[in-house]
């Protein structure tokens, strides 16, 4: 191994600390308000234990699967994150990554990087949009998703108004000018490594979002797409049974975290849910994704595929979540570190610690395939789970 190599996710996540101007970083890591949410998606995977065997145990571990009809060597996709400039390569170094360790991702629309190019660098790539303008607006959007050939489309719904954060929130600018290059130059210097790696590739960090191009073809910065969705009326279930309507494809709603919603997206048609709280970035209070995760996967997991997000720090911690009945896991900031850290190589880093982490937990549990994990693996401590949004006792 290279002194590049990284042993976990946290290792990841410390050379992201070192390496990126604090700004970018905080901007990262923190999620809102006093970050409630945030802990718990991560701190709740501790309280489920393993009832592991230790004679019979397989010689070999299948961890393949499917999500959306997109066949994946692990049970891991990349979620979608908007704009992401602690590398340069941005998006389409996710991309590569992703496909050389054969999965799929999940594209923003608030990407830097154009959709047509991520496909070029891998087919298995789902496009992912918030509800924003009219439905026009979604319908162009959506068309050139489909022109482009995207695997399927992601609808966010649990991202629904801005926070403030306890620790400030750090400052971004709505472009990079003169006047904010200066500004934030004192930082950039301190953290010379992340600079030369944009000097090398003869640019500043681009906040611009070449997704959300409207009608003529301008490309707003990330903050004027994001103040397109402020100013956007909020979707109603009529309208996302609408935009299912319009997509012939896979089409996975995130953001659910209720019972009862996960059963209305079942109505509306959608392939799949995703058990998510948008990463403890939105209204925190909002339990761990991880405690939702198995009174939705009992209502509705024989009806639709259901995915987990928020929380993954390790393959034992996917292992749980499927153990619990999802499909597969999406991972944010988990990748978004190996990027900062060390480009593509990062992320191939990342989602090898997760591949191992995932065969070594399957082996101590005696299972020769991710599927043949059940509630009879893990151990969870009264109280464990949050039920939201369940019917009555009739």
């Amino acid at each position: 191994m290279t002194g590049s190599w990284m042993e976990s996710v946290e290792e990841a996540r410390r050379r992201a600390r070192r390496r990126l101007p604090p700004s970018v970083y905080s901007a990262l890591w923190a999620g809102s308000e006093k970050g409630v949410t945030l802990r718990d998606n991560v701190e709740a995977f501790a309280e489920i234990g393993y009832a592991p065997r230790t004679a019979g145990l397989s010689d070999k571990r299948d961890l393949a699967t499917t999500v959306m009809g997109q066949e994946i060597s692990l049970p891991v996709v990349i979620s979608p994150t908007g704009v992401q400039a602690v590398h340069p390569d941005g998006e389409v170094a996710v991309a590569r990554a992703a496909a050389a360790r054969g999965t799929a991702l999940g594209l923003s629309s608030f990407a830097s990087k154009p959709v047509e190019q991520v496909l070029e660098a891998n087919p298995k790539t789902f496009f992912q949009v918030y509800w924003i303008g009219s439905r026009d607006d979604m319908s162009r959007r959506l068309e050139r998703a489909r022109t482009a050939g995207v695997a399927g489309l992601i609808l966010t719904l649990d991202w629904s108004f801005a926070h403030s954060r306890d620790w400030g929130s750090p400052h971004i600018p709505e472009k990079v000018t003169v006047r904010e290059a200066l500004r934030f130059a004192p930082e950039a210097l301190r953290r010379p490594r992340w600079l030369a790696t944009y000097a090398r590739s003869g640019g500043v960090p681009d906040l611009s979002v070449p997704n959300m191009a409207d009608e003529n073809g301008t490309v707003p910065t990330f903050f004027g797409a994001y103040g397109q969705w402020m100013g956007s009326q909020r979707p109603t279930w009529e309208d996302v049974r609408w935009l299912r309507d319009q997509w012939e494809g896979p089409f996975l709603l995130k953001g659910v975290i209720r019972v009862d919603e996960a059963r209305r997206a079942v109505d509306a048609g959608v392939t799949a849910i995703s058990v998510s709280n948008h990463g403890g970035n939105n209204l925190d209070g909002t339990p761990a994704a991880i405690r939702a995760l198995p009174a939705i996967a009992e209502a509705v997991g024989d009806q639709i595929e259901v995915l987990l997000d928020g929380g993954i720090r390790r393959g034992s911690d996917v292992v749980k979540a499927v153990a619990l009945g999802a499909r597969a896991v999406m991972i944010g900031r988990a990748y978004l570190w190996g990027l900062a850290a060390n480009g593509q190589a990062g992320v191939e880093n990342v989602l090898d610690i997760l591949h191992a982490g995932i065969d070594s937990t399957l082996l101590a549990l005696g299972h020769s395939s991710i599927h043949d994990l059940g509630r009879s693996d893990v151990l969870l401590p009264p109280g464990f789970q949050r039920v939201l949004g369940a019917e009555p006792p009739g």
